[in-house]
């Protein structure tokens, strides 16, 4: 419900009238300054001089309504791997072509489902063996199941009116060993042969983790209250890690997996408020999340009561973090970092201060969410591994305040009895912090974002970018609105200008000193993604309008290709800023990757490189060290569809059932992507 202010308000134009006056801080266009990286790095590439050209020279396509992956001429790509794949010989692949005809329900289909390529790739991380660009393991997140594809006759999400997917789970119970055995992350080693990748079956480095797999605890909230629970009465090790969105890559060579709307897993809320013997602490601490009054979207509640509050009130607790694996040991026991903070976590983007300590940023994955910084305790071994191997148990979770006066300031959020939180405030301790991050964040006055999404740093200038996917809920006029258990200000602001923000936009963060374990930044707007055609392109954000777009300031409409939803982000090794989608597009074309210079006289040129499937999500964004191939997710092709009546064919063709895959693109003839 939206509550109007009075009339004498201001409105959002004369709060970003109050903004960045300060384009000699931050301008867009060439002055733009790199950071000086002298002591300071990103582990994933080594530092470039920020002064190269972009060095981008590929025809830029249009968008598309193909049920094909389009790229630029002389481009190609290589289907990797797909759902259903073994990874290992002993296993049969899933036949996809069975699907309709019920192969999932056969006995071992869950068995096999474990040794198989899960569903729905989305993040993709490149480990190099022995150094090289052409060979080395990639993880790959599974994050969810689109039981309609997968089923015949499951009524899928639409299912959740009337029940009608509940009853259909409650009859065909294997629906939940199979979905919860098809998510997780998937490992795979992986090898270029003769121009072409592809994976590598019974590697030694092949693995699944999957939502039943044993997974410790480690920081503050180890063997806390709300992390105990009747199978686990230590609250030291969960089963399973599910709902994995994007993620990351440690400078010691670990991945980081990110937990995101694990809401969605688990039911009966409503059930759990009336029950008398309940801490009603407990309740409470489940408010931020939004869990399900009674059914919730994937029922794995009717096989596993893990998932059902009412017989299991604390087991959400122990979800929503960040998940660490070693690629490179297939017998280690990932560990669920909870310093990192609980909440939507679309990923995590370490980055090597200049005295050693590790700074990891996230993003909260929901309208009106928040931007998180951590910064460890401990200082980044280049030489010892093993010493690096705790490194993110012990530190400080930060979150941001975006002034507008294009200042910031990282708030700590850090029990203390005298306060803010304290007591009082909802807090028993360090641990009720970290598991109520978001709640922790409201209270200390974080800005909240329009779905902060991927936070990756630049590993040319040191800068950090926030995609911002879309708010729908941000209102034009001044008001407040309650979303996600509290009452906020739902009108634009500077960090979120637009009301409704229906195309998303990405933020640019300059550290204070250009230290990553500084408090205090300064921030601009980088892009407003939208049609920049007609009078829509705007050079000057102090004249903002619902439909406007911003393209950091380049002004020739005619050079720019029009971007919705950015949602993953990440760089090649010059610096050039790689953007994929999820989500409406303003020519209402499939999703795809865009590109543009960050600095120089391009910048702000965004460009786009391809194009995906229909009703697909474009993911992952991930280079191979030689920046000779990109790496993306084709995640739920053919959304929408059914077995019966597919939507997609990709990448099959024919009268092929679709199925995410991963693909690897790459020069005809060899050279850097996007040259």
């Amino acid at each position: 419900m939206i509550r109007r202010r009075a009339p004498d308000a201001p409105l959002f134009e004369d709060l970003l009238a109050q903004r960045l006056t300060r384009r000699q801080i931050l301008r867009a266009g060439a002055a733009i300054a790199p950071m000086a990286m002298a002591g300071s790095a990103l582990f994933a590439s080594p530092a470039a001089n920020a002064s190269r050209t972009s060095q981008l020279g590929f025809k830029p396509i249009q968008g598309s309504k193909a049920d094909a992956i389009v790229l630029p001429p002389g481009y190609t790509h290589d289907v990797l791997i797909r759902w259903g794949e073994s990874l290992f010989s002993s296993v049969p692949d899933l036949d996809a072509t069975k699907l309709d005809a019920g192969v999932l329900f056969e006995p071992k289909a869950a068995e096999h489902q474990r040794s198989q390529f899960g569903q729905n790739c989305d993040a993709i991380h490149f480990f190099p063996l022995n150094g090289r660009s052409d060979h080395g393991v990639l993880c790959v997140n599974n994050e969810y199941t689109d039981d309609a594809l997968m089923f015949p006759r499951h009524p899928g999400f639409r299912g959740l009116r009337g029940a009608v997917s509940r009853e259909y789970v409650k009859q065909q119970q294997q629906v939940v060993a199979v979905t919860k055995a098809a998510q997780g992350v998937s490992i795979v080693e992986i090898v270029r042969k003769r121009g072409s990748w592809q994976f590598v079956k019974d590697s030694k480095y092949n693995r699944r983790i999957t939502a039943d797999t044993p997974i410790n605890i480690g920081g503050a909230a180890r063997g806390a209250a709300l992390m105990k629970t009747k199978d686990d009465p230590t609250g030291v090790r969960a089963f399973g890690t599910f709902a994995n969105c994007a993620g990351g890559e440690t400078p010691w060579g670990t991945y980081l997996t990110a937990e995101e709307n694990i809401q969605d897993y688990f039911a009966n809320l409503d059930q759990l408020k009336a029950r008398n013997d309940v801490d009603p602490f407990i309740v409470d601490a489940h408010r931020r999340f939004r869990m399900w009054s009674a059914q919730c979207p994937y029922n794995w509640d009717v096989v596993d009561s893990r998932f059902d509050l009412a017989v299991t009130p604390t087991e959400p607790f122990r979800f929503g973090w960040i998940v660490e694996i070693d690629p490179l040991d297939p017998t280690s026991t990932p560990i669920k970092r909870t310093a990192l903070g609980r909440f939507a976590h679309e990923g995590a983007s370490p980055v090597i201060a200049r005295n050693g300590r590790v700074a990891v940023y996230m993003g909260d994955d929901d309208k009106f969410e928040y931007v998180y910084k951590f910064i460890s305790a401990g200082r980044f071994d280049a030489k010892n591994r093993a010493a690096n191997r705790n490194l993110l148990d012990q530190g400080t979770l930060h979150v941001a305040r975006f002034d507008a006066s294009g200042k910031g300031q990282w708030l700590p959020l850090v029990f203390d009895p005298k306060g803010p939180l304290n007591a009082a405030a909802g807090f028993r301790d360090q641990a009720d912090v970290l598991i109520k991050a978001r709640m922790a964040a409201y209270l200390l006055g974080a800005t909240p974002m329009d779905r902060p999404e991927d936070v990756e740093a630049n590993p040319t200038t040191g800068r950090i970018y926030i995609a911002c996917t879309r708010n729908e809920s941000r209102t034009v006029e001044p008001g407040t609105t309650t979303y996600g258990g509290r009452e906020i200000d739902s009108a634009p602001n500077a960090a979120n200008p637009r009301g409704a923000n229906n195309f998303g936009h990405i933020i640019e963060i300059a550290e204070a000193g250009d230290d990553h374990t500084s408090l205090e930044f300064s921030w601009e707007v980088f892009l407003l993604a939208g049609d920049p055609s007609g009078d829509r392109l705007i050079t000057d954000l102090t004249q903002v309008k619902t439909d406007s777009a911003y393209y950091a300031g380049y002004a020739n409409a005619a050079e720019l290709s029009p971007i919705g939803s950015p949602d993953n982000i990440g760089f090649d090794r010059i610096g050039n800023l790689w953007i994929v989608s999820d989500g409406v597009q303003p020519h209402v074309s499939n999703n795809g990757c865009w590109v543009t210079p960050t600095s120089g006289p391009n910048r702000g040129r965004l460009q786009q490189f391809m194009s995906g499937p229909v009703g697909c999500e474009v993911c992952g964004c991930q280079f191979s060290p030689d920046n000779e191939t990109l790496f993306i997710s084709i995640q739920h092709p053919g959304e929408g569809g059914s077995t019966a009546k597919p939507r997609s064919h990709w990448p099959d063709g024919g009268k092929h059932q679709p199925r995410s895959s991963v693909i690897a693109i790459r020069k005809e003839g060899g050279g850097p992507v996007g040259s």
